[in-house]
C-alpha cells in the first residue's frame, strides 16, 4: 500500500514468500496514517511497469514492496518457450517454465538511486542452474554500464524526444536525413572525393560522434494501432546483434527483458567468464563453455565452477567413462600434434598462477595424469572425496585433468536405457549425441523443411572424437586433419552402409587400409559365436581396443553427392549427429545395415522420436 491507498497484491514468484516484513510495513502505514512522506512508488517506476504489461502481458511482471526500508522487488518473467527441448535439456534449463529476473530497486528513487542488485533463477529448478549465473553475470554488467548515464529525468526526456518524432508535425524526416550520415559518399562528380588526410584533420569530432553512434544500437520499437509489436533490428553481423544495447523508448524494464530475450539464445557462443565470442575454427558448439583464454581459465577454476566433476560422476559415469577413452586414444595417438585439440587448460594446484602442461604441449607429463585418474568403475564404488585424496596422492594433475575432460566437453551425450537402443547396432555401449548449437540446429531444420533428409552412418577413428565433441563434425578435405584421402572430392563423408563406415572406425594408430566387407562379415560372425568371458550388458567400457561409428541426420538436397554407397556433403551445416555406437575388442555390429530400408527406418524413428523430439 502506497501514500495513495493504492494495493498492490502481485503473487511471489519463487515461492518464498515473506509475509512478516509485508505485513509490517502494512501495519505501519495504518498506524502512522500513511508511510513517511518519502516512500512513495516513483512514477516512472509506474510508467515502466505499465510499458511491460502493455508490451508483454500483466503475468509477465511481479512486484513486491518493502515500504518500510524503501525497496522494492521487480521480477520480470522471461518466457524461454523458443529453446528447443533438446537445447533445453543439454543446458539444464526448463523450457516451459520462465526465467526469473529479479531486480531491487528503491521504491521512492527508482532509477535516481543505488544500482539495483540482481538475481536470475528459475523457481523449479533449484540444482544446477548453472546457467543462471552466467545469466546473472551478462545482466549485472549490462546494468552497472546502463546506470553510470540512467535517471529518471534521463529517460523521461528520451521517451518524449522520441514520441515528438513521430507526431503529424515531428521530425520524422529530420531523423530519416541524420541516418544519411551513415550512407557511403556517392562516387559522382556532383559529390567530390575527400582526401583522408582532410578528413582527419577537418571532420576529427564529427567522425568520433559517427563512432560513438555507431557502436550503439539504433534499432526501433513501436506499436501500431492493433497493439502488435514492430521490431526493426540494426543492421550488424550475426553473433554480434545480441549484445546491441535496446532502446529505452518503453522504460528501462522493458529494455533490460529484450536485452536478455537477445543473449539467451547466443549463451553458448560466449564465454561463461569474460563474455567475448568463441573463436572456434568450425563455430559455436551446444554447450556453453569458458574460452582458452589464460585469465578465464583462471577465474574458472577459482570461482569453482569446475566442481560440477563429482555430479558428473554420480549422473553420467558412462559418458565420463568415454570422455577418457577418448581423451585417451587421441593422446596415444601418432597425430597427437594434430587431432589433440583442444589441449587441456588445467591451473596447476600447487601454483595457481600458472597453468599445467605449458606453455610449451607436454604430451609426457599429461599422458602421466591421465594414467592416474582413476577408472570410473572405481568412482561410482566410492567415496568420491576419499577417490580425490588416492588421486591427488598419486598424481595432483589427475583430478584437474579429469575435471577439465569433463567440462570441456561441448556436445550434449546421454548413454540410452536398454528399452531405447537401437537393436541392430548389437551393442549395448550406445549414446545419443546432440553437438549442433541452437542456431546450426535451426538452419539444418529449415533446410530439412525444404529438402527432407535421411540417416546415415559416419565412421571415424576413436582418436578423432576427443575433438569432434569439442570442435563439431567437420569437413576435413584436403586439411591436415584429413587422413583417408577425398577420393569423391571435398566434404563430410558418409553412408548408409554399416560395413563401409565400419571399416573407416577402424583406421587409426597406423592403420591405414580399411577392411572388405567379407572380412568385416566374418570378423562379426567370429565375435559373435565366440563365448564371452564377462557380461554382454557391461555397464562401463572393459578395453581401450575401441571401435566407434555415429549415425547421422543429412539433408537430402542436391548438394548432397551420392556415388554408390559413399555420400559427400560438401555443406557441414546439412550434417547433424544423432547417436553414437561403441564396441570393444575388434567386435563390430551388423555390416549390412542399411540405412534406407523401411524397417531400419522404422527402428530409427522409433528411437529418435522418443529420445529428441518428444524428450
Amino acid at each position: 500500500m502506497d501514500i495513495k491507498g493504492q494495493c498492490w497484491t502481485d503473487e511471489e514468484s519463487d515461492g518464498e514468500t515473506e509475509p512478516e516484513q509485508f505485513l509490517y510495513g502494512i501495519q505501519c502505514c495504518l498506524l502512522q496514517g500513511s508511510c513517511a512522506a518519502d516512500l512513495y512508488r516513483h512514477p516512472q517506476l509506474d510508467a515502466d511497469i505499465e510499458a511491460v504489461k502493455d508490451i508483454y502481458t500483466d503475468s509477465a511482471i511481479s512486484v513486491r514492496e518493502y515500504g518500510t526500508i524503501d525497496d522494492v522487488d521487480i521480477d520480470l518473467h522471461i518466457n524461454i518457450s523458443f529453446l528447443d527441448e533438446e537445447v533445453a535439456t543439454a543446458w539444464k534449463v526448463i523450457r516451459t517454465e520462465p526465467i526469473i529476473l529479479r531486480l531491487r530497486f528503491s521504491l521512492s528513487q527508482y532509477l535516481d538511486g543505488p544500482e539495483p542488485s540482481v538475481e536470475v533463477f528459475q523457481p523449479s529448478n533449484k540444482e544446477g542452474f548453472s546457467l543462471g549465473l552466467q545469466l546473472k553475470k551478462i545482466l549485472t554488467t549490462f546494468t552497472s554500464q546502463q546506470w553510470k548515464h540512467l535517471s529518471n529525468e534521463f529517460l523521461k526526456a528520451q521517451q518524449e524526444k522520441r514520441h515528438s518524432w513521430f507526431k503529424a508535425g515531428g521530425t520524422i524526416k529530420k531523423f530519416r536525413a541524420g541516418l544519411s550520415i551513415f550512407s557511403p559518399i556517392p562516387k559522382s562528380p556532383s559529390f567530390p572525393l575527400i582526401q583522408d588526410t582532410v578528413l582527419k584533420g577537418k571532420l576529427s569530432v564529427p567522425e568520433l560522434r559517427v563512432t560513438r553512434l555507431m557502436n550503439r544500437s539504433i534499432s526501433c520499437t513501436m506499436k501500431n494501432p492493433k497493439g502488435e509489436l514492430f521490431s526493426y533490428p540494426p543492421n550488424s553481423q550475426a553473433g554480434g546483434h545480441c549484445k546491441n544495447i535496446p532502446t529505452l523508448e518503453y522504460g528501462f524494464l522493458v529494455q533490460i527483458m529484450k536485452y536478455s530475450e537477445q543473449r539467451i539464445p547466443t549463451l553458448n557462443e560466449y564465454c561463461v567468464v569474460c563474455d567475448e565470442q568463441h573463436v572456434f575454427q568450425n563455430g559455436s558448439m551446444l554447450k556453453p563453455a569458458v574460452c582458452t583464454r589464460e585469465l578465464c581459465v583462471f577465474s574458472f577454476y577459482t570461482l569453482g565452477v569446475m566442481s560440477g566433476a563429482a555430479e558428473e560422476v554420480a549422473t553420467g559415469a558412462e559418458v565420463v567413462d568415454l570422455l577418457v577413452a577418448m581423451c585417451r586414444a587421441a593422446l596415444e595417438s601418432p597425430r597427437k600434434s594434430i587431432i589433440f585439440e583442444p589441449y587441456p587448460s588445467v591451473v596447476d594446484p600447487n601454483d595457481p598462477k600458472t597453468l599445467a602442461f605449458n606453455p610449451k604441449k607436454n604430451y609426457e607429463r599429461l599422458q602421466k595424469a591421465l594414467d592416474s585418474v582413476m577408472s570410473i568403475r572405481e568412482m561410482t564404488q566410492g567415496s568420491y572425496l576419499e577417490i580425490k585424496k588416492q588421486m591427488d596422492k598419486l598424481d595432483p594433475l589427475a583430478h584437474p585433468l579429469l575435471q577439465w575432460i569433463i567440462s570441456s566437453n561441448r556436445s550434449h551425450i546421454v548413454k540410452l536405457p536398454l528399452s531405447r537402443q537401437l537393436k541392430f547396432m548389437h551393442t549395448s555401449h550406445q549414446f545419443l549425441l546432440l553437438s549442433s548449437p541452437p542456431a546450426k540446429e535451426a538452419r539444418f531444420r529449415t533446410a530439412k523443411k525444404l529438402y527432407g533428409s535421411t540417416f546415415a552412418f559416419h565412421g571415424s577413428h576413436i582418436e578423432n572424437w576427443h575433438s569432434v565433441l569439442r570442435n563439431g563434425l567437420v569437413n576435413a578435405s584436403y586439411t591436415k586433419l584429413q587422413l583417408h584421402g577425398a577420393a569423391y572430392g571435398k566434404g563430410i563423408y558418409l553412408s548408409p552402409i554399416s560395413s563401409i563406415s565400419f571399416g573407416y572406425s577402424g583406421m587409426g594408430k597406423g592403420q591405414h587400409r580399411m577392411p572388405t566387407k567379407d572380412e568385416l562379415v566374418q570378423r562379426y560372425n567370429r565375435m559373435n559365436t565366440i563365448p564371452q568371458s564377462r557380461p554382454i550388458q557391461s555397464r562401463f567400457l572393459q578395453s581401450r581396443n575401441l571401435n566407434c561409428i555415429a549415425l547421422c541426420e543429412v539433408i537430402t538436397s542436391k548438394d548432397l553427392q551420392k556415388h554408390g554407397n559413399i555420400w559427400v556433403c560438401p555443406v557441414s551445416d546439412h550434417v547433424c549427429t544423432r547417436f553414437f555406437f561403441v564396441y570393444e575388442d575388434g567386435q563390430v555390429g551388423d555390416a549390412n545395415i542399411n540405412t534406407q530400408e523401411p524397417k531400419v527406418q522404422k527402428e530409427i524413428m522409433r528411437v529418435i522420436g522418443t529420445q529428441i523430439y518428444s524428450s
